[in-house]
Order: structure tokens, then C-alpha cells, then sequence
């Protein structure tokens, strides 16, 4: 297993339910304020490779394959932290700076949380 990329969870907003189960947005500690309830907060770091199709999303051990990849989601994720999540399973549902997965209960996500991306 090779990980593209990990950082783990260091504040959430007070709103992040709000999208529901299906949609999780990452962002870094410079989150614009009007985001910033709706928002997992994270470091910014650099990946370890590309974020592609087939590659997997995991929360602690529980992972959800990607099946598509927004044009901007890389850059986004390494210069702002900023990446959603969309688990819906639906790619047409693809934003730019976002990923979408296959529809799975990834489960709850707490300040302390590990978020992966990783290849298997």
C-alpha cells in the first residue's frame, strides 16, 4: 500500500452536518471564515503522488474506492488543504476541487481522526 497522502483532523465546524452523510469538506487552517463551520480542519501538506481514479479514501480502517478526480482537487488539497469528499457514488456529481467515491458509511470523523489516500 502506498499513501498518497495523510494528515488527521484537528478542529470541525460547529455546521458540517449540514451536507449531510455524502459530502465532507477538508480545508487548512486558513479556511475563509464563511466556510469555516462546514469545514474538517486539517494542516496543509504536500502528497506523495497523484490522487487518481482507483486509488482509495480512507477514514481510520474504513476506505472508499475514487472513482473520479476534479481538475483542481490536487492543487487545491496542496496549497489550501481544501479538498471535499463527495461519497455519494454518483461522478456526475464531480466538482473541480473535489473527489467523488463510491457510496459507502465511511463513519463518525473527530478532531484526531486519520484521513488517508492511498494506493493498494
Amino acid at each position: 500500500m502506498k499513501i498518497i497522502y495523510e494528515n488527521i483532523v484537528k478542529e470541525h465546524g460547529e455546521l458540517i452536518g449540514e451536507f449531510g452523510d455524502e459530502m465532507l469538506i477538508f480545508f487548512g487552517d486558513n479556511a475563509p471564515d464563511e466556510l469555516r463551520d462546514y469545514c474538517y480542519i486539517i494542516d496543509i501538506k504536500e502528497t506523495n503522488g497523484d490522487i487518481k481514479e482507483g486509488s482509495y479514501f480512507k477514514v481510520n480502517e474504513k476506505k472508499a474506492k475514487i472513482l473520479a478526480v476534479g481538475s483542481e482537487a490536487q492543487k487545491n488539497l496542496v496549497n489550501l488543504g481544501h479538498l471535499t469528499v463527495n461519497l455519494s457514488g454518483n461522478v456526475d456529481d464531480l466538482l473541480p476541487g473535489a473527489i467523488v467515491c463510491e457510496s459507502v458509511d465511511i463513519g463518525p470523523i473527530e478532531d484526531g481522526t486519520v484521513i488517508k489516500i492511498v494506493e493498494e
